[in-house]
């Protein structure tokens, strides 16, 4: 196969059929009032669905990091505990999970604690409806994205040259250390693509917040058009508003992966 010929030097004429349609609907938008009014009721829930995504793939970053690591541990008692979460996690469709965790995890949890604090029935220290439906869903997607983080993670450390890790142990460097400045660092580099696609996916399985009736954009989708029965407008303004935050999303992504890749190739 020829340079020419290869994936990376094609034309993306996919994102010029994205930028007309784009472009078409956005026309729409601006000539048309109906298409005028469902953009002003969904617009004000883009910021519920970024925070959403945001907030929830930190934690799960977070959490997945954690997860490798133990899994990777010399100790049995840890590799077996991150190995029992990752296949419960994985294994419960995200939705279910959503509802489990804001109308059982949460209330058990909080039940727990009252129980430990000896508070008597009317005197609790917290109650279920201090904590907000919208971080029980925060909690439920990073709980279910950090199964997936934690498989990626794994991949990327074990890919390290082992040859790379020996000579900083060598050099006296602590296990910290190697962590830190040798393994962690060519792991990110090879594993930014997928950490990318998952976070992408993140924003768009933040729309299922809507089940628990958080104003996010597709709550508000379904709200504006139950009220104006204007469904085909609604819905065309919600995919636009999705289609724009996740393309965006991962151009910017693919540009950073690019000057990360060269910056590899450099330091090399």
């Amino acid at each position: 196969m020829t340079p020419q010929n290869t994936p990376d030097k094609d034309f993306p004429w996919w994102l010029v059929i994205v930028v007309i349609t784009g472009l078409y609907l956005f026309y729409e938008v601006i000539s048309d009032e109906v298409y005028r009014a469902a953009l002003r009721a969904l617009s004000k829930g883009i910021w519920i669905t970024v925070g959403v995504s945001v907030v929830a793939y930190l934690g799960a970053c977070l959490i997945g990091l954690g997860l490798a690591v133990m899994g990777l541990s010399r100790h049995i008692l840890l590799r077996q505990a991150a190995r029992l979460y990752i296949e419960i996690m994985r294994g419960v469709p995200i939705l279910v999970l959503l509802l489990y965790v804001a109308f059982v995890l949460v209330p058990a949890c909080i039940a727990a604690v009252n129980w430990l604090a000896g508070a008597e029935p009317g005197a609790e220290i917290i109650r279920t409806r201090d904590v907000p439906l919208l971080w029980r869903a925060v909690l439920a997607l990073m709980l279910a994205y950090s199964a997936f983080l934690a498989e990626i993670f794994r991949a990327g450390l074990q890919a390290v040259d082992k040859g790379q890790i020996e000579a900083a142990q060598a050099l006296g460097l602590s296990g910290w250390l190697r962590f830190r400045l040798v393994s962690f660092p060519q792991a990110f580099r090879m594993i930014l693509p997928p950490l990318g696609n998952d976070f992408v996916a993140m924003v768009k399985d933040s729309s299922l917040v809507a089940v628990l009736g958080i104003s996010d954009v597709a709550q508000l989708a379904k709200v504006t058009s139950s009220g104006n029965f204007r469904y085909f407008e609604t819905y065309n303004v919600a995919a636009l508003i999705y289609l724009t935050i996740t393309i965006g999303l991962s151009l910017l992504l693919r540009r950073f992966e690019t000057r990360m890749r060269t910056r590899g190739l450099e330091d090399r």
